[in-house]
């Protein structure tokens, strides 16, 4: 057992790739998991300078570099979960970087443990955005 948290995010091998894939025409970028209305709760990829996060969401870590960031209500609904970014056949969000290369970014979670919810609580909670 150990006394570090784990991930609250982490990214699949395929997901990894696309991100790789996205990078060579957009090099800084972020996630961002909401429960959204136009491409469901898909998560968005985005220029970082063409989105503003909000002084409510939170910040979850980053996957292969990427900064992942969840709307505060999402974040409470599956703060017992780790959320794990995949890719998968087909048409990305409307908005997302992923949109137009055939593959799409989904969201898959797996419950923590009792032992890791008990790390996780023991924590510092996760960071949100400066206001």
């Amino acid at each position: 057992m150990t006394d570090q948290p784990p991930p609250r995010v982490t990214a699949t091998d395929a997901a990894r790739a696309l991100l790789d894939e996205i990078r060579r025409d957009h090099p800084d970028i972020l996630f961002h998991q909401s429960g959204g209305c136009c491409d469901g709760s898909a998560p968005m990829c985005y220029p970082v300078a063409d989105f503003r996060v909000g002084a409510h969401d939170v910040h979850l870590g980053a996957v292969a570099g990427v900064p992942v960031y969840i709307s505060a209500p999402q974040f409470e609904a599956w703060r017992h979960t780790q959320l794990i970014i995949d890719a998968i056949p087909g048409r990305g969000g409307m908005f997302s970087l992923d949109n137009g290369r055939e593959r799409r970014f989904l969201a898959r979670a797996r419950v923590f443990t009792e032992a890791e919810r008990a790390t996780l609580d023991a924590a510092e909670p996760p960071p949100r955005p400066e206001t």
